[in-house]
């Protein structure tokens, strides 16, 4: 089924998701929507929380929609939820099967990180990183596989998925407190903020040096224990492949660019091996 089947209020929130992540349009081909409508519309709901964490310069905003969305989450189970999203994840028995804690955690993680500065070292950005996008995953490995399952692999590949999504910005991101490179980055290569915004070959180096340290981190995610879900098994292959392409690349931004919205036939194969896993796990 095509995502636009969905219809109705869902589909806004769905079309924000797939035109952050394109490639998931295959996914949906092996998670279908008609049988599986709050896997999708979970995925649509951590786009929102991501949005409102790191697409909302001003702090004081982006609290305000996180407290909004902290409200929403813990009334959700009695009430069945006011927002589109909510209602078709409470409508499935599997939300009440998730604690509570589950759920406002990845809410409570971003708002403690929205005023956050830029992290000393890539072992600290990591660490920062993990504090969102592991709540994130936890609640994602909860949904698909049960509260038993380990999030542990997830929550590393979301993290690092977040961290190669950051360096797109690191031109409009040189004025934010929070910058994609961590500080011992910027010191090795000599890289001021300024030089950020443009061509220069010290953010050249320091960007190619970030995406080797990502590659040999996500080789490591590998020994993991953790299911991920079929959606973040596509992203992780597609984030891990770029990561290494990008990382040998003569002009690393560029082809993380030209790469991020990219798909052909190995996408659709990525998409088939990691509904399958699912299917084994799940039954």
């Amino acid at each position: 089924m095509n995502p636009e089947e969905l219809g109705g209020p869902l589909q806004s929130y769905v079309d924000k998701w797939l035109a952050v992540q394109p490639r998931q349009r295959i996914a949906l081909a092996f998670v279908d929507p008609a049988r599986y409508p709050g896997h999708v519309a979970l995925a649509a709901l951590e786009q929102e929380l991501l949005s409102a964490a790191y697409g909302i310069r001003e702090p004081q905003v982006a609290a305000v929609k996180l407290n909004w969305w902290a409200e929403e989450l813990s009334g959700a189970p009695a009430s069945g939820g006011r927002h589109p999203l909510t209602q078709v994840l409470f409508d499935d028995e599997r939300a009440h099967a998730v604690s509570a804690e589950h759920w406002l955690a990845p809410v409570l993680a971003a708002m403690a990180q929205l005023e956050e500065g830029t992290a000393a070292d890539f072992d600290a950005q990591v660490n920062a990183g993990g504090q969102l996008h592991g709540a994130l995953a936890a609640l994602e490995t909860a949904w698909w596989y049960g509260s038993s399952a380990s999030s542990v692999r997830a929550a590393r590949v979301a993290t690092l998925s977040h961290l190669l999504f950051a360096l797109l910005r690191v031109e409009e991101d040189a004025d934010r407190d929070r910058l994609p490179l961590p500080m011992a980055r910027l010191a090795r290569f000599g890289l001021s903020r300024a030089e950020l915004r443009g061509d220069h070959p010290a953010r050249e180096q320091a960007i190619r040096a970030q995406l080797q340290d990502l590659a040999t981190a996500w080789r490591e995610a590998e020994r993991l224990p953790g299911p991920l879900s079929v959606f973040r098994s596509l992203e992780s292959d597609a984030g891990q492949s770029l990561a290494g392409r990008a990382g040998k690349a003569v002009d690393p931004l560029a082809t993380l660019r030209a790469g991020q919205g990219r798909s052909g036939p190995s996408t659709a194969w990525q998409a088939w091996r990691a509904a399958r896993r699912w299917r084994k796990v799940t039954g």
